[in-house]
């Protein structure tokens, strides 16, 4: 029963990464399937942790497939104070959901608030956006500080 849920999952995001392709005028290719696929079982990921998980495709190839995905909306690109940004499945081929970054390491940690208080940051970024004549299509929140491993390090 759990291999049937997971191709549903699987099979849905296929699903929506091929739309958001062909709106973009692109084809869903092996190379874009492995790496939404490796994303949907580890991500956020760098390039050179989805290469090791990846060992046959080729670097340029992952670069400018990623690339390709982030245009479309497939997936999107975690900025980080180390050198790798990280990369995830973007919405709604993923939950909301919002990241812990470490400033020290680069790590990116997921996490999810209350439907409650999502609300109430929706509410709160939306009188923002209406006080500066913005349309909110979405938002994201990132917590930027040290894991307990670097904060571990400096003492």
């Amino acid at each position: 029963m759990t291999e049937v849920a997971s191709t549903d999952v699987s099979s849905d995001v296929d699903a929506i990464a091929a739309n958001r392709l062909r709106r973009d005028g692109q084809r869903y290719t092996t190379s874009r399937r492995e790496l939404v696929s490796v994303l949907v079982e580890h991500g956020p990921l760098t390039i050179p942790e989805i290469l090791k998980m990846k060992p046959g495709l080729p670097q340029s190839s992952a670069y400018r497939n990623l690339a390709v995905l982030e245009r479309s909306g497939v997936v999107r690109r975690i900025i980080t104070s180390d050198e790798w940004a990280r990369y995830e499945l973007a919405e709604p081929l993923a939950q909301h959901h919002h990241h812990l970054i470490c400033a020290g390491c680069g790590a990116v940690v997921d996490f999810t608030v209350s439907s409650q208080l999502e609300r109430s940051l929706d509410a709160a970024l939306a009188r923002v956006a209406h006080d500066n004549g913005f349309e909110v299509h979405d938002h994201r929140l990132d917590l930027l500080g040290r894991c307990a491993a670097c904060s571990a390090d400096e003492w």
